[in-house]
């Protein structure tokens, strides 16, 4: 049903987009919610869900202290 979803976090990933976030909130609310694309009647809360979970993300990637970082901090495209 979706494909895996990718580890973000540097150095893993050194460089993160805004569309990598995306995409994989995208994966996370479609297993979670077991809808590849939601009907339109789900449209609004399907998408308000992928939103939600990429601002999480998002958060989560920004608060977090990478050991032997420079910065300390990710920083996103």
């Amino acid at each position: 049903m979706c494909r895996s979803i990718k580890t973000l976090r540097p150095p893993t990933t050194p460089e993160v987009t805004d569309e990598d976030i995306r995409a994989a909130a995208l994966q996370y609310v479609r297993k979670v919610s077991g809808f590849r694309a939601p009907a339109a009647h789900n449209r609004e809360v399907f998408d308000q869900a992928v939103d939600a979970v990429a601002a999480a993300t998002q958060e989560l990637l920004d608060g977090l202290q990478i050991r032997g970082s420079a910065a300390g901090r990710h920083t996103h495209a």
